[in-house]
């Protein structure tokens, strides 16, 4: 009995010792998983409106639902409705992919931070927001001139102690400009958490997402 005590020790600790796959200690890692990416897999779909106030009268709307388990894109408007793959060819990809691949990155921006591969990043401390001037960790996000709709575009996200967005610029092409703003409104649904609301320096909702279902 003695023997086989020491052996199943023995085993348990080959077994401690073995490798195990970590997740990367880096910032935008971090951002990814203060919004449950670590979760993500347990995510078969998501479906939701994006809405963008276009002036001070018209909504822009659009319907997504992408099931991510069989990677195909739902997409529908007030005049047409239809479905594509993912795995299409490039060259094959309808048009309104770009406004897949624009809309999912103002949802779900964190998660992108630990799918895409393609970007450099840096870091600086004790940093305003360029609207509500809180203090933050300011993360800039450049990613490369050959990839995406848009090569070579940046990002500014202002970040809370909590690694959370509390506001972003986009800067097109790496640009010196862009225009800042907010996260806010952020919701947990199922295993993830999203911000479902964007507002401009004036302080005016400008792009939102409503009928917003994961399963």
């Amino acid at each position: 009995m003695r023997n086989l005590t020491f052996i199943l020790l023995v085993v348990c600790a080959l077994q401690a010792c073995q490798p195990k796959e970590t997740t990367p200690d880096t910032l935008p890692m971090k951002v990814a998983m203060a919004y449950g990416f670590d979760k993500f897999d347990e995510v078969n779909s998501i479906a939701y409106t994006w809405n963008v106030q276009r002036d001070s009268v018209n909504v822009m709307t659009r319907d997504w639902k992408w099931n991510i388990k069989d990677r195909t894109v739902y997409y529908a408007t007030e005049d047409t409705s239809f479905t594509y793959s993912l795995d299409m060819p490039a060259d094959s990809m309808p048009d309104v992919d770009k406004g897949f691949i624009n809309d999912k990155y103002w949802m779900m921006y964190p998660f992108q931070l630990a799918w895409d591969s393609g970007y450099e990043y840096e870091t600086e401390e004790n940093v305003p927001t360029p609207i509500a001037g809180t203090n933050s960790t300011k993360l800039t996000i450049v990613y490369n001139g050959a990839d995406g709709y848009t090569p070579g575009d940046a990002y500014d996200l202002y970040l809370d102690e909590n690694n959370m967005i509390l506001e972003w610029v986009f800067r097109r092409g790496n640009g010196p400009e862009g225009r800042p703003t907010t996260w806010e409104d952020v919701e947990q649904f199922g295993p993830i958490k999203m911000a479902t609301t964007h507002a401009n320096q004036a302080g005016q909702r400008f792009i939102w997402f409503s009928n917003i279902s994961v399963n």
